[in-house]
């Protein structure tokens, strides 16, 4: 097998596009599943069981289903009902929905993590639920579980590609689209695996040192 430079360089306009979509995907997705896996993790600690047993019930079928089987479901199913999303959009809410359910047990690890006192102390001030968990609870929690998060973030950029499965030109997608153009795979395949290593490499470092800086 001869390697070709003139493919990679042919490549290297549509890697560039599919870069900027998979970092998009990405950043949206983590918004969501950070945001999302709180609320889930709030109210599976609801005291009204109407909330907490529904949403518990939610993020288990979700946790226990693969991402590609609900990006189908999104993509292919919903529009059958009357709800169309792009495939952009569809793979934001597929991936950032799926690993906001891995989220939500960070989030309630850090939040059963905070010491009890700390809610007695909440109650003998007589301050608001709300305060309660956003002044008081949260802050300590969420500290305590950043390191936990953001390795959630390079898990999702490790299957961020599963989203070229319905047809959105992140970086795999523009390889398989440029080779099913020039039926050149192998050239376009490594530019692409050589990238996922160079985003998720550093950012697993940086986890590291942040985790090592927060425990002291």
């Amino acid at each position: 097998m001869n390697w070709d430079w003139s493919a990679v360089s042919d490549f290297m306009p549509m890697f560039w596009d599919g870069v900027l979509v998979t970092l998009q995907a990405l950043v949206l997705s983590v918004i969501v599943a950070f945001t999302l896996g709180l609320v889930w993790a709030m109210a599976q600690r609801s005291t009204v069981k109407a909330i907490s047993w529904p949403v518990t019930a939610i993020t288990e079928f979700i946790r226990n289903t693969p991402l590609l089987v609900q990006l189908f479901f999104l993509y292919y199913v919903l529009p059958e009902w009357g709800i169309t999303f792009s495939a952009l959009t569809t793979g934001v809410i597929g991936l950032g929905l799926h690993y906001s359910t891995y989220t939500a047990e960070v989030y309630r690890a850090g939040i059963d993590g905070v010491p009890v006192g700390q809610w007695e102390a909440a109650t003998a001030l007589n301050l608001p639920r709300s305060r309660t968990w956003f002044a008081v609870i949260l802050p300590q929690a969420i500290r305590r579980v950043v390191p936990a998060l953001g390795n959630y973030v390079v898990a999702m950029l490790k299957d961020s590609p599963l989203i070229a499965t319905i047809g959105v030109l992140e970086m795999l997608g523009e390889a398989r689209q440029f080779g099913s153009i020039t039926f050149q795979m192998v050239e376009p395949l490594v530019v692409v695996g050589i990238a996922f290593i160079v985003i998720a490499y550093p950012a697993s470092l940086l986890l590291r040192a942040l985790e090592r800086r927060l425990v002291r």
